[in-house]
C-alpha cells in the first residue's frame, strides 16, 4: 500500500495545475467510486431492482439525453484541445446508457464490452487529463467525439418511435465507423515510436493510447463477427430465416 500512495504521490508532481479545480479531478478517489459504483449497478443491483418490476419506456428522457450527447460531441469536436475536460466529464455523463438499458430491462444489452468500454474509458482518460491535457492525446478525443455524433444521432432518432425508423437504415455502419475509428487512433499515435526524437514529455499515455486503440479495435471486431456475420445478437427469428445483421446492441 506504501508503494502505491508513493506512486500516486509521485505522479501527482506532474498534475496539470488548470485542471485542478474541475469537477471529479480534485482527487482519483470520486471517479474511481462512480466507476465502481455503475459497475456494481448495472451488473448486480440494477438488474435485481428491476427483476420483479415493469420495464421504464422512457422515451422523452432518452430523446433529451441522446440529442444532448450529439451537441456535446460536436462542441468537442469544435474546441478540441481546450475541452480535454469536458470530453472527459462527457464520458460520465455517458454512464447513463447502461443505466437506461437497466431501466428498461434490455439486460441482454450490457455486454462486457460495453460495461468495459463505459468503465476503462473515463477510468484511464482521467489520468490523461490530470496529467496531461490536449497535447497527441486531442486527436483521440476528437474522433471519438465525432462518432459519437454519429451514434447518438442515430439513437436520438430511434427514440422518437416510428416516424424515424425510414431515417435509420444506417445504423449498421456504425460499428464500421467505430472500427475505423480505432485504426486511426492506433496509427496517429505510433508515429511517436518512429520519431528520432520526441520530446513529449509523459510517454506512459502514448503508450496508454495505443493499447486503447488496439485493444478496442479487437473487441469491437468481436463484436461486429457475433452481430453481422454470425448473426448472435439477432432476435431468434431472424436467426432461423438467415436474415442479415440488424443487432441494436449499443456497444459505443
Amino acid at each position: 500500500m506504501e508503494a502505491v500512495v508513493n506512486l500516486y504521490q509521485e505522479m501527482m508532481k506532474y498534475a496539470d495545475p488548470r485542471v485542478q479545480g474541475y469537477p471529479l479531478m480534485g482527487s482519483p478517489l470520486l471517479m474511481t467510486s462512480i466507476l465502481l459504483t455503475y459497475v456494481y449497478f448495472v451488473l448486480s443491483l440494477g438488474p435485481r431492482i428491476m427483476a420483479n418490476r415493469k420495464p421504464f419506456q422512457l422515451r422523452g428522457f432518452m430523446i433529451v439525453y441522446n440529442f444532448s450527447l450529439v451537441a456535446l460531441s460536436l462542441y468537442i469536436v469544435y474546441e478540441m484541445v481546450r475541452v480535454a475536460w469536458l470530453f472527459l466529464f462527457s464520458k460520465f455523463i455517458e454512464l447513463m446508457d447502461t443505466v437506461i438499458f437497466i431501466l428498461r430491462k434490455k439486460d441482454g444489452q450490457v455486454t462486457f464490452l460495453h460495461v468495459f468500454h463505459h468503465s476503462v474509458l473515463p477510468w484511464s482518460w482521467w489520468w490523461g487529463v490530470k496529467i496531461a491535457p490536449g497535447g497527441m492525446g486531442s486527436f483521440h478525443a476528437m474522433i471519438n467525439s465525432s462518432v459519437h455524433v454519429v451514434m447518438y444521432l442515430y439513437y436520438g432518432l430511434s427514440a422518437l418511435g416510428p416516424v424515424a425508423q425510414p431515417y435509420l437504415w444506417w445504423k449498421k455502419h456504425m460499428t464500421a465507423i467505430q472500427l475505423i475509428q480505432f485504426v486511426l487512433v492506433s496509427l496517429h499515435i505510433s508515429q511517436y515510436y518512429f520519431m528520432p526524437s520526441c520530446s513529449y514529455q509523459y510517454p506512459v499515455i502514448i503508450h496508454l493510447i495505443w493499447m486503447y486503440g488496439t485493444i478496442f479495435f479487437v473487441l469491437f471486431s468481436n463484436f461486429w463477427y457475433h452481430s453481422y456475420t454470425k448473426g448472435k445478437r439477432l432476435p431468434r427469428v431472424l436467426q432461423q430465416n438467415g436474415a442479415p445483421g440488424t443487432a441494436k446492441v449499443k456497444a459505443n
